[in-house]
C-alpha cells in the first residue's frame, strides 16, 4: 500500500475512535448543543485526523482540536481564530495556498507540511489529561512513522513538546535530560538508524491567550516556520 493510502486508512481509524469516555462525551455534547453562530451547521463531532500531504517534509504538532473549530469542521486548525493565525503565517512563508481556513473543500492546500496533534478529540477547557494523551499516542506514533520524508517538526506549545519527545525517542536519540520547551528553541536529533537527523523547533501555541496578549506575534510565528521550512528543504 502507498503511504497516501496508509494515511487515509489511519485517518479513518482515528475518526472512529471512542477510547476516551470523557472526550467522547464532550465532543458529542458540543456537536449537539453548538455555538449560536454555527447553529445551522452540522458539526463533525469526532476525532480529527491529520491534514496535509503524505510526502510532507515538515510536520506541525498542535495540542488538540478546538471545540468549535476542528471539532466543528473536521479539519485541523480550521474554523477558529487559532487557525486563522497559523494558516496566515503558513501562507506568508509559502507553505499554504491561501491564508484562511474555513471548511474542508475551501481550496486550502499545504505545501510539504502536515499538521497533526497528540490528542485528536476536543477536550473540555482545552485541557486533555495525561491519560488521554497517552491513550492517543499510538496514532501520533503511526502517523509520524508513515511520514518518512519529514525532516523538521514545529511544536506549538509545551503540551505538544512533552507529548512528542517520547514518540521521537523510538527513531532518534532524544538527549537526557530532555530538551526543555521554549519559543525559538531548536534541537537537532540524531537518528538511531539510517534515517536523516531531525530538526525540532519550539513555538508558542497559536492560542488566543498568546496571540491576543502579544506573547506570540505573526512575525514570531513566521520566523519559526521559515526556519523550519529551510531545515526541511522547503525554502532557501
Amino acid at each position: 500500500m502507498s503511504t497516501a493510502g496508509a494515511l487515509l486508512d489511519l485517518d479513518a481509524e482515528i475518526s472512529d475512535c471512542r477510547a476516551c469516555p470523557r472526550l467522547v462525551a464532550w465532543r458529542e455534547q458540543v456537536a449537539r448543543e453548538k455555538r449560536a453562530a454555527f447553529r445551522d451547521q452540522t458539526y463533525w463531532g469526532r476525532p480529527v485526523p491529520g491534514f496535509g500531504p503524505a510526502d510532507a517534509r515538515l510536520a506541525v504538532v498542535g495540542l488538540a482540536p478546538a471545540a468549535h473549530g476542528a471539532n466543528r469542521t473536521g479539519r485541523m486548525f480550521t474554523g477558529d481564530r487559532s487557525g486563522d493565525v497559523l494558516y496566515a503565517a503558513l501562507h506568508a512563508v509559502g507553505l499554504a495556498s491561501q491564508p484562511t481556513a474555513v471548511w474542508p473543500g475551501d481550496g486550502l492546500e499545504l505545501a510539504g507540511v502536515r499538521i497533526v496533534a497528540p490528542v485528536r478529540c476536543a477536550p473540555p477547557a482545552n485541557k486533555p489529561t495525561p491519560a488521554e494523551r497517552d491513550t492517543c499516542r499510538p496514532f501520533l506514533e503511526r502517523e509520524l512513522a508513515l511520514l518518512t520524508g519529514v525532516r523538521a517538526v514545529v511544536v506549538l506549545g509545551a503540551f505538544g513538546w512533552q507529548a512528542l519527545l517520547p514518540v521521537l525517542d523510538a527513531g532518534w536519540v532524544v538527549p537526557r535530560p530532555r530538551p526543555r520547551f521554549g519559543h525559538g528553541v531548536a534541537v537537532t536529533l540524531r537518528p538511531r538508524d539510517a534515517r536523516r537527523p531531525l530538526e525540532l523547533f519550539g513555538c508558542y501555541h497559536v492560542s488566543q491567550q498568546n496571540t491576543f496578549t502579544g506573547r506570540l506575534t505573526p512575525a514570531m510565528l513566521e520566523e519559526v516556520l521559515a526556519g523550519a521550512a529551510r531545515a526541511a528543504g522547503l525554502a532557501q
